[in-house]
């Protein structure tokens, strides 16, 4: 353990990556000087107290997650990482222009290929990475919701290389997670490190609740001053329970599972009440679309309300997101997006993608096969870190694995370079160390667009370790914004 009287930074090294923190030449960078001066000036037991007390404010608050690997229904408490990450302003907003244009991009394309399928006509996107894809819902086709809508909340994640560019990862437009969990890491870094907001000023995240219900109401089929939102969740044992349940206090929404909804013979939906049925206008839904409706989609659903796709074509209830819009976050259509940003908007791509290899691509599989030990691969339609190949870490006989499922299936994978992911100081064993980060922002889109002032940012607790999910022994930071120092 480190002796209670040594600063806590002066043994920080950052390693051969882009630190966030610390330049190349050991110097603090210009946005995070405020946050280093004050780290500079506490000692290690200081510093203990500092983690001890958000470790509390943790449990007080009651902030879990569930891990679905697990074989057991016990939750753990939320790995929070007390240094924070710092954005400037400056470098945020092209990040959030960046990210608008990519979420219009792809509310077209979802609205094109349900309807007209120009893009499919023209050439732009194979019909067959839609077709085949099993997120490509024929049951939406003919619909197009209100303002074209289709991904009403989007989590974009994002990582930065060797030069500090930021890229495109992957997109999130189902049913995307850690909202709560930024909201709630600002609070507890609040509640642990108050000097620090005296010296920045950070552009806030707590509106997010707002925001979020002006989106929603804005969807409503009913012309009312108060449109009931319902958030839906799978229940209890969902490893996102806790910011369903979150979300909807916030809002002041209701928390319904499916047994509390029912459809009319006229497609109406209502929500069974102590005072009887109320009229449901929009269901924000935390349920993957197989499990949404019985009558349509999976017939042994327990979870969902039959009757549910009924009164969504009719134009009775509004959904958010749409069902079908996984179709546009398969890890295939993600190669496309550029070009979709091209052809829809006419414009330049102002985030650029990771480049990837599309292993249904012969010459794209060939180089993959060949050289899969340098590589990351990744199952199209996979979530949470699962089913993925890191080439530099793994051993022959899992890589010999991979080539044989994507021999066997090369439509289902896709292959990345491994990125030099930029690094962080993070709070391990009394120390501080670099550990690799990522940043999943959150987009909401009506008849307008809105960026979260930062977003989650999630670390790889494990050194050398590049899986950043909660699921995979991961963790986060607060994310802040800092439009200027005040000193």
């Amino acid at each position: 353990m480190m002796a209670s009287s040594e600063n806590i930074w002066q043994k920080y090294t950052p390693e051969l990556f882009f630190d966030e923190t610390i330049t190349t030449r050991g110097n603090p960078r210009v946005a995070s000087r405020g946050l280093v001066r004050f780290f500079e000036g506490l000692m290690a037991n200081e510093m203990n107290e500092r983690v001890l007390a958000a470790k509390l404010t943790i449990r007080d608050m009651g902030i879990s997650f569930n891990v679905r690997s697990q074989q057991t229904d016990n939750d753990r408490e939320w790995p929070f990482d007390i240094v924070p990450r710092i954005i400037s302003s400056t470098r945020w907003n092209e990040i959030a222009n960046g990210l608008q244009q990519r979420c219009k991009a792809l509310n077209c394309f979802l609205d094109d290929i349900y309807n007209e399928q120009r893009v499919i006509k023209e050439g732009v996107v194979p019909e067959d990475i839609i077709f085949n894809s099993p997120n490509f819902k024929k049951e939406c086709m003919g619909v197009s919701p209100r303002y074209g809508a289709w991904a009403h909340i989007a989590g974009n994640d994002l990582v930065r290389d060797e030069t500090g560019r930021f890229y495109v990862l992957e997109d999130n437009l189902r049913v995307p997670s850690g909202v709560a969990y930024m909201l709630e890491n600002r609070e507890i870094t609040k509640r642990t490190l108050p000097e620090l907001f005296l010296d920045y000023s950070i552009i806030p995240v707590d509106d997010y609740p707002l925001q979020l219900h002006q989106t929603l109401k804005s969807l409503s089929p009913r012309t009312r001053k108060r449109p009931i939102i319902v958030v839906l969740t799978p229940g209890i044992f969902n490893s996102a329970y806790f910011e369903h349940a979150f979300l909807a206090h916030s809002m002041g929404a209701e928390l319904v599972e499916g047994e509390d909804l029912f459809v009319d013979n006229d497609n109406v939906v209502f929500m069974q009440t102590v005072r009887g049925p109320i009229r449901v206008d929009v269901i924000y839904r935390r349920i993957d679309d197989d499990y949404l409706d019985p009558e349509v989609f999976r017939e042994d659903s327990l979870i969902g309300v039959r009757g549910l796709m009924r009164a969504w074509r009719s134009g009775k209830v509004a959904i958010a997101n749409a069902p079908g819009t996984g179709v546009a976050d398969d890890k295939l259509t993600y190669s496309y997006v550029p070009e979709l940003i091209e052809y829809y908007l006419g414009e330049n791509p102002i985030l650029p993608n990771v480049q990837t290899y599309r292993c249904n691509n012969s010459s794209d599989r060939e180089f993959v096969l060949a050289n899969i030990e340098k590589l990351v691969v990744k199952p199209v339609n996979e979530s949470g870190g699962y089913g993925i190949l890191i080439g530099p870490s793994s051993n022959k006989q899992e890589q010999g694995k991979f080539r044989s499922l994507i021999e066997k299936n090369p439509r289902k994978y896709i292959a990345q370079p491994t990125l030099d992911l930029s690094t962080a100081p993070t709070y391990i064993d009394d120390r501080l160390e670099p550990r690799h980060i990522d940043l999943r922002p959150f987009t909401l889109t009506s008849d307008k667009a809105w960026v979260t002032p930062g977003g989650l940012t999630r670390v790889a607790l494990r050194r050398g370790s590049l899986l950043v999910n909660s699921s995979q022994g991961g963790g986060s930071k607060d994310t802040w914004i800092v439009n200027s120092l005040r000193n």
